[in-house]
């Protein structure tokens, strides 16, 4: 009995010195979590160091600092340690992002692990310490695991990019069709993140429009959502041009038509290859009915009424093209993707010489979505390009170039990865509007032009 109870107090006083090391572990862990904290916030790197890398190595657990300041204290170590601090920074951050996973997955409950991991693929390409295929699968990783929270575009871009650099290097492992299979499939990622972005820009759009000032959140907030517009809007404008490399018409047909007999039954692959094939202006083979039909038919929706739409528009058939084009919009239930195809008819409309119907598609689409700045170009480019068609004097014909580029600027305001096309676009229109001695000369100043042509708009001609 005695030596029970002796046993006993050994294991008792063992219990109760370990939960002592570990509240004195906690404490201190706690305290140079602090010190660290602070050195990293005034950019003193090598000074948080030391107290960073006790706490990842005793108490990993304990906040997700020790992973988010940790990346910039490692970063910095890259940039301007020695050259063996520099390897060794480099190994270590890779070893940083598998620990941030495995100890901080989730941020206020939601998963991070696709940004994580492919921040860890961008750092292996970056710091060029692992070849194409593992970069990529690295990339494949955090899509796979996560797409949810795999969106930032220079990385979305650097997954497919990699891809295509292994085919462009003959690797045998990529297939064209695996290729463009992985375009649309980032593609689409892309189109996610753009309509996110859009929700939050245009309820500020709406409140702005509607008089009401913009709080101090509100106004950084729309700095913020312009700022990653414009960044999604360049990279997906890269990741366009290498693929328009490979997506020809002569690439694309016979890949779609070797692939028909095994894919028809699948309404995606269907739906990718209609797009691919409308956006590369492929839609004259005859093939591509064959792809509508076989879409419409396993699965009506709104994209396969706007290419039936299409079809018909390329026969001739106007009236059954328009009930096409408006049964895709009846058919698609998002907003966004609406104000998209509403877009894409307005463009078709533009290309057939019928503005009127083309501005009023426009402006739909900016009914469902504010923020669609190419919108206000197509509309601005119609009405540039009708200047010698409105007005009854030289002077008034240039003065439409006023009110088109209003829209130019318009479109640049609203969608921020238009910015620069926005601006050059408005000062080709200005450039061409009448003069300050023209105006001077003609007597115009703050006159108000109306233009009675399809335009039915007035503008009011600028102050000396």
């Amino acid at each position: 009995m005695m030596k029970k109870r002796y046993i006993f107090g050994i294991i008792l006083l063992g219990l109760i010195f370990q939960n002592h090391i570990s509240a004195q572990d906690s404490n201190d862990c706690m305290q140079d979590l602090s010190i660290f904290a602070e050195y990293v916030k005034v950019k003193n790197y090598k000074a948080a160091f030391e107290p960073w890398s006790r706490v990842r190595a005793n108490c990993p657990d304990i906040n997700v600092a020790v992973y988010t300041y940790g990346e910039r204290i490692l970063k910095d170590y890259i940039k301007n340690g020695t050259p063996e601090e520099i390897e060794a920074s480099k190994k270590d951050l890779i070893q940083l992002y598998d620990e941030w996973v495995q100890n901080f997955p989730k941020k206020k409950n939601k998963s991070t692990v696709g940004d994580v991991i492919s921040s860890k693929a961008q750092a292996l390409l970056d710091y060029n310490i692992a070849d194409l295929k593992e970069v990529y699968n690295t990339f494949d990783e955090a899509y796979t695991k996560d797409a949810a929270s795999f969106t930032n575009p220079k990385y979305l871009y650097n997954y497919f990019k990699t891809l295509y650099d292994r085919y462009k290097e003959g690797d045998s492992e990529v297939s064209m069709e695996m290729l463009f299979n992985k375009y649309e499939e980032v593609s689409e990622k892309f189109e996610i993140e753009t309509t996110e972005l859009s929700k939050k820009l245009d309820v500020i759009l709406k409140k702005e429009d509607g008089g009401s000032p913009l709080t101090s959140k509100e106004q950084r907030n729309k700095r913020v959502y312009n700022i990653n517009s414009k960044a999604i809007g360049t990279f997906l404008s890269n990741l366009d041009a290498i693929i328009a490399k490979e997506a020809t018409c002569e690439n694309l047909i016979p890949l779609y038509k070797r692939n028909f007999e095994e894919n028809k039954g699948d309404s995606v692959w269907l739906k990718r290859a209609a797009s691919r094939m409308d956006s590369k202006e492929c839609s004259d083979d005859p093939f591509f009915v064959t792809l509508v039909e076989a879409l419409h038919t396993l699965d009506p929706s709104a994209d396969s009424a706007y290419y039936l739409g299409l079809l018909n528009d390329k026969s001739g058939n106007a009236d059954e093209a328009l009930k096409y084009y408006e049964e895709s919009i009846t058919l698609e239930e998002d907003n966004y993707r609406k104000a998209k195809i509403l877009l894409k008819i307005a463009n078709k409309f533009k290309t057939a010489g019928r503005r009127n119907s083309a501005r009023s598609y426009a402006n739909k689409a900016l009914s469902y979505q504010p923020s669609l700045g190419r919108a206000y170009l197509l509309i601005a480019n119609m009405y540039a390009d009708s200047a010698n068609d409105c007005g009854d004097t030289q002077f008034n014909k240039r003065a439409v170039y006023w009110l088109a580029a209003d829209l130019a600027k318009k479109a640049g305001n609203v969608d921020n990865s238009l910015s620069k096309v926005a601006q050059r676009t408005a000062e080709s229109y200005i450039g061409r509007a009448p003069s300050k001695t023209d105006i001077f000369t003609e007597g115009k100043e703050g006159a108000v032009i109306k233009f009675d042509c399809w335009i039915n708009r007035s503008v009011t001609v600028p102050k000396l």
